[in-house]
């Protein structure tokens, strides 16, 4: 063999292993954190109550606010921390590739989150012919989850709030899954921060959540071979693809 195809294989395999073991260094860096700060936290939440209790009906009103507002950021805190404990579960689980029946599987996500938003009227337009892809059931039911519960919440003000959801045939025995709604989209100037932890275009005044969502959808897409990405526009909608191994 050519010693310089030999030399760049060699290299090759010593970045993959630097890049797995980097990997694996951040997600236990990111399960330390999130496991470690909670029993902080559950001090924090402790004493605030103890406050409130002892201080009772003594407890001045701008007080009684201030104190409310720190146990808000420590609920909020710990919703953080959860979504920390799911992405880290999720690039540390251990893959169980099978064949997946993509309508079968959307539909159960469906059914799963149409409880909570009942009374909504929402036009749902699925391809009839979503196909079969090669991939792990638990982690793409979480995906699908995320995705259609963030289509199904940005476009909460539509009436009728319109999910839509199609594929197309890629090359190598690729395709990609097109999820869009017609919500409130965002500013595509604003599109790199979508897939990062904790980054929402949005207040969470206005949508409820601790932006983890497309990040998990991110990494699951990426430890399947695929790549994600979203396309929207303010007051248009949004629409997120993804792509993913046909069976």
């Amino acid at each position: 063999m050519n010693p310089t195809l030999v030399d760049a294989s060699q290299r090759i395999e010593q970045l993959e292993r630097e890049l797995a073991q980097a990997r694996m260094a951040l997600e236990d860096f990111t399960y330390s954190v999130s496991h470690d700060l909670r029993a902080s936290l559950r001090h924090v939440n402790a004493y605030l109550r103890i406050v409130h209790e002892e201080l009772g009906d003594e407890l001045d009103p701008v007080i009684a606010n201030h104190l409310d507002t720190a146990a808000g950021a420590a609920t909020h805190m710990g919703r953080l921390m959860d979504g920390l404990m799911e992405l880290s579960r999720v690039g540390r689980a251990v893959m169980q590739p099978g064949v997946v029946d993509l309508g079968r599987l959307l539909d159960d996500v469906i059914k799963h989150l149409l409880p909570l938003v009942d009374g909504r009227e929402i036009r749902w337009r699925i391809a009839p012919d979503l196909p079969r892809v090669r991939g792990d059931l638990a982690l793409l039911n979480l995906m699908l989850t995320c995705l259609v519960d963030n289509a199904l919440k940005f476009s909460r003000e539509r009436a009728p709030a319109e999910v839509v959801v199609r594929w197309t045939a890629l090359e190598q025995g690729m395709c990609e899954i097109h999820v869009r709604d017609n919500g409130v989209g965002f500013d595509p100037r604003m599109q790199d921060r979508l897939f990062r932890v904790f980054q929402s275009l949005h207040s969470a005044r206005e949508f409820d959540g601790n932006g983890i969502g497309l990040a998990l959808s991110r990494r699951v897409v990426e430890r399947h071979g695929g790549k994600i990405r979203a396309k929207g526009e303010p007051g248009q909608g949004c629409t997120v693809s993804f792509s993913l191994p046909l069976a």
